[in-house]
């Protein structure tokens, strides 16, 4: 499996990007959350999900690490496929589908084209003790903060650590020193674990 594919943006449209990486070209599906932040660049590089079918080998990009995971756990659940997905995380930011799983809010999955009542409560109910809770979202603190929690939990969890010790001890250090850098985020992190 891809880790993510970092090159020359040669094409960009709501539906998908082609990198260009050393000659060879990556289409790789977007969401509409990522082709906003894809805009205006020249470069980027996309955490991947490669989806192999039978009659199809699809890559579907994001932004954030946190984007793709709330994709990989929205595939997880029953009748929820990689389209299906792609489509939530194009009408929700990663944050308002947080809150709205977190929330119980059906009317906010349902409002998402191709999701009923049956799949929003389905997701909502497999999902809700798998996602941060209400307001825990790091998100929306800006790019450069939200990108230095993600490395930094990445980095807690590829050491031992279960995401929800990382993500409290995180949330905690974060409240108290929102400028704090990767480096640092782990190191303080550790001490409070």
């Amino acid at each position: 499996m891809y880790e993510f594919i970092s090159g020359e943006i040669a094409e960009l449209n709501p539906a998908y990007v082609v990198i260009d990486n050393h000659g060879i070209g990556f289409m790789i599906n977007i969401s509409l959350n990522s082709y906003t932040r894809l805009q205006n660049l020249k470069e980027a590089r996309l955490y991947i999900y490669e989806a192999i079918r039978e009659d199809a080998h699809l890559l579907f990009g994001f932004v954030d690490r946190r984007e793709r995971e709330l994709f990989l756990l929205l595939i997880t659940v029953s009748g929820v496929g990689p389209n299906t997905a792609r489509m939530i995380l194009s009408s929700l930011t990663s944050g308002d589908l947080e809150q709205a799983i977190a929330q119980g809010n059906v009317g906010a999955l349902k409002s998402v084209k191709g999701v009923g009542a049956k799949t929003a409560q389905r997701i909502i109910v497999d999902l809700k003790d798998k996602i941060n809770v209400a307001g825990d979202s790091l998100i929306d603190m800006g790019e450069g903060k939200g990108a230095v929690y993600d490395e930094a939990l990445a980095a807690l969890v590829m050491l031992g650590f279960t995401q929800q010790m990382s993500h409290k001890a995180l949330k905690k250090l974060f409240m108290r020193e929102p400028d704090v850098g990767v480096e640092e985020a782990i190191k303080k992190a550790l001490k409070m674990m």
